[in-house]
């Protein structure tokens, strides 16, 4: 049975589709399925943002077929890990959990890089600030795969 991870930021336009990305890229789907949401519902049906896709593709990785969604209730049922950008989208994660074993599954991105500050900034407003934000993901993401592969 495959590992579900599910990343979510704030529209699912920006980090959480470049994190669905890059982890898909470091694993195998036969034994891990990666997925993203947001936890506003902004931009329901539509593709990560352009520059996300521009930052993606530079690094070979294709996000343009990805559409956005919002993160609900049923996600804790469907997903084993949830990795959430920013400590705002861990809240609104947290908030919707029924139990311990929901907020369980919830965890910051970045607390496996062990960087501080552990939020990944949105770039949304920040044109030169989707490199950076590709690199943070990226060096979590490597050590997520590592994780999981070795379970």
């Amino acid at each position: 049975m495959a590992t579900k991870v599910l990343m979510v930021c704030l529209g699912n336009i920006c980090r959480s589709p470049l994190a669905e990305g890059i982890l898909q890229s470091k694993v195998t789907n036969d034994t891990i399925y990666v997925d993203s949401a947001g936890t506003g519902g902004y931009h329901i049906g539509s593709k990560p943002d352009r520059r996300s896709i521009a930052v993606a593709q530079k690094h070979n990785i294709d996000i343009t077929q990805q559409r956005c969604r919002q993160f609900t209730v049923d996600d804790f049922e469907e997903f084993d890990i949830i990795y959430v950008m920013d400590k705002s989208n861990y809240q609104n994660v947290i908030a919707l959990a029924r139990n311990q074993q929901d907020r369980d599954k919830v965890r910051l991105l970045l607390d496996e890089i062990g960087t501080s500050p552990n939020e990944v900034p949105d770039p949304y407003y920040d044109d030169n600030g989707f490199e950076h934000v590709f690199n943070l993901i990226d060096a979590a993401c490597t050590i997520i795969a590592d994780q999981l592969k070795n379970k």
